[in-house]
């Protein structure tokens, strides 16, 4: 003989679907972009008055070229202490990260969170239609998340 449930005739319970999650919905619109012949001095300038440790570089089109960093300052630096010569003589295209990656603006926090973590990157440019449309941060996706706290995560 079977086991019977004894449980009454369960509500029909709808299921609602979420719309993801956009990295365009967190993503920093107003940037602070630097050219590939500015100067290396001037870019860690504007990162202290701006507080900020990095951004990306647009040609003169307005496309993106490339990403610099602090880090890419640092190197700059101690170059310029090994061969004695003065921070002011190398432009930004000498440093800058030219291999950059991005993210559609259409993708998920989620995409971007799993980008930050294999990658270990600090920012990703955010791309729509080929054009780069604003900036993503490792913060911006805590703050996502944050919002997301009490929320069941779907994709």
């Amino acid at each position: 003989m079977g086991i019977k449930s004894f449980q009454g005739a369960r509500a029909n319970t709808k299921e609602t679907t979420k719309s993801a999650i956009l990295v365009a919905d967190y993503m920093t619109k107003s940037l602070i972009t630097f050219s590939p012949e500015q100067s290396i001095l001037e870019v860690m300038e504007c990162f202290a008055s701006h507080h900020i440790s990095g951004g990306p570089v647009l040609d003169a089109q307005g496309q993106l070229v490339g990403m610099v960093s602090e880090a890419d300052c640092m190197k700059q630096i101690s170059e310029s202490r090994y061969f004695n010569l003065p921070i002011l003589e190398k432009n930004v295209s000498s440093f800058m990260s030219k291999e950059v990656e991005t993210i559609d603006a259409q993708s998920s926090i989620f995409d971007a969170a799993t980008i930050f973590h294999k990658n270990n990157r600090r920012r990703l440019p955010v791309m729509s239609a080929g054009k780069m449309v604003g900036q993503i941060s490792r913060k911006d996706i805590v703050i996502a998340a944050l919002k997301l706290s009490g929320q069941q995560w779907k994709k």
